[in-house]
């Protein structure tokens, strides 16, 4: 609730935060989907005609026969990846290399270790990215009997701080992994993001998963208008085997598996799902340029999805933060972290744009 002597108490927030876009709700077509998913009984546990329908478009999205598996949320599409990877390596001794921004070493309470029985090596980096010649200095530890050794390369894309691989960055990871007798995972919670960043199409999709070599990915589906859904997708058939059991150890077999089936026949159809991302981003763009002319906020350069993590002074953090919520990023340096959702207007951007520059005027 806003302090009612606040210099915003008399402007009404924006309808939709720019706090996560696990806020936004979930997509008309989505509901719709659901809805006609409902209507009778259907063989349990994914022997029903909507996740038949739902493995077709997967395979018409990569123009490929593909492994889809769906999942309840991102830690378990997650788990299940890397679980199944892991049991194509020779062995229980292999650890997985990841940035130490991965949402898999920092936000899934220490899941993977926990329930892989293995270690992550996480690599420094300022943007969440790693690169081929970090991955060549963990190879130190291959063949030494006193380290674990690395089997799986996990990425994220678009990055936990918003930085997107490029194709061919993604694609030489995956020479230099495969060439060192590992295998590539994408953590791809915002890969609508993406691929609408990338070129928009599902031949911009292919181009920095499939054809650039990686093995297994996380496609998310919650962020972009699901109401809960993810899919791990084995690209490479060779190291699918065993998944659909390892689903059921991990937790993420669905009886009723139509409703979360149904989410991404809505999301798929038509390519909705790239122009959600699309909005998402361009909305990020449009925050970013109605804020770039304010010397007192310090942004950085614009979005490369939807997300931007801004410097505020304290004295317009704190009212501001109040009156639309918004998740602080590095409390110390009043570094703040605003992400546009697929369902953001222009009429949001410009409300907060509102609150912003009536703060900084009165902080003036």
């Amino acid at each position: 609730m806003t302090d009612p002597t606040s210099p915003l108490a008399d402007l009404a927030p924006p309808i939709r935060s720019f706090a996560s876009d696990n806020f936004a709700g979930v997509h008309p077509a989505v509901l719709e989907q659901i809805g006609r998913a409902d209507a009778g009984h259907q063989p349990a546990y994914g022997d029903d005609i909507h996740t038949a329908r739902c493995v077709e478009r997967f395979n018409e999205l990569f123009d490929a026969d593909v492994g889809t598996r769906l999942t309840f949320n991102g830690t378990g599409a997650n788990i299940l990846a890397l679980a199944t990877l892991m049991g194509h390596l020779p062995g229980p001794h292999h650890a997985i290399v990841c940035s130490s921004w991965a949402h898999i070493n920092i936000d899934e309470t220490g899941a993977p270790e926990r329930l892989l029985a293995t270690k992550l090596i996480d690599l420094a980096s300022d943007n969440g990215k790693i690169t081929p010649d970090q991955l060549r200095e963990v190879g130190h530890f291959q063949g030494n009997v006193h380290h674990v050794q690395p089997g799986i390369v996990s990425i994220t894309q678009p990055t936990e701080l918003g930085a997107l691989y490029t194709p061919a960055e993604i694609k030489a990871i995956c020479d230099t992994a495969h060439e060192m007798g590992m295998l590539v995972h994408i953590d791809g919670a915002r890969i609508a993001n993406a691929t609408a960043a990338l070129g928009g199409t599902r031949e911009a999709l292919r181009s920095f998963t499939i054809d650039a070599g990686v093995d297994v990915l996380s496609f998310g589906g919650t962020k972009i208008g699901a109401m809960g859904a993810e899919a791990v997708v084995f690209l490479n058939p060779a190291v699918a085997a065993g998944s659909e059991f390892l689903r059921k150890q991990v937790t993420q077999l669905s009886s009723k598996m139509r409703y979360l089936a149904a989410q991404f026949n809505g999301l798929l159809a038509d390519d909705l799902w790239i122009e959600l991302g699309a909005n998402a981003n361009g909305m990020a763009l449009a925050l970013h340029a109605q804020v770039a002319d304010l010397p007192a906020i310090e942004l950085g350069p614009a979005p490369e999805a939807n997300s931007m993590y801004p410097f505020l002074p304290k004295e317009v953090l704190e009212p501001l933060q109040q009156w639309s919520f918004f998740w602080d990023w590095d409390e110390s340096r009043n570094q703040v972290r605003w992400m546009a959702g697929w369902d953001t207007t222009r009429a949001d951007v410009d409300q907060f744009v509102r609150g912003i520059r009536r703060l900084l005027e009165q902080s003036s």
